[in-house]
């Protein structure tokens, strides 16, 4: 996994389909973009220190504000 600063980590919930957290990568603590990351969590506001299991994935920016397919 690989992230930059701005892209969306998603964490998937349980059930099929259920996003059960997500937040903004605000750090990065390896220039090469691998974990761990600081994560500003939409649902708290609060920024943690974040090391992605297999439930989780990024959503990368792309130019003008859209986004593109995890990877």
């Amino acid at each position: 996994m690989r992230a930059g600063v701005g892209d969306e980590i998603v964490v998937r919930g349980t059930t099929a389909g259920i996003v059960a957290r997500d937040g903004e990568v605000v750090g990065l603590h390896h220039p090469d973009g691998s974990p761990p990351y600081d994560v500003r969590w939409l649902d708290s506001g609060r920024v943690t220190l974040y090391f992605p299991g297999p439930d989780a994935y990024v959503r990368h920016l792309v130019a003008g504000g859209g986004r593109v397919r995890a990877r």
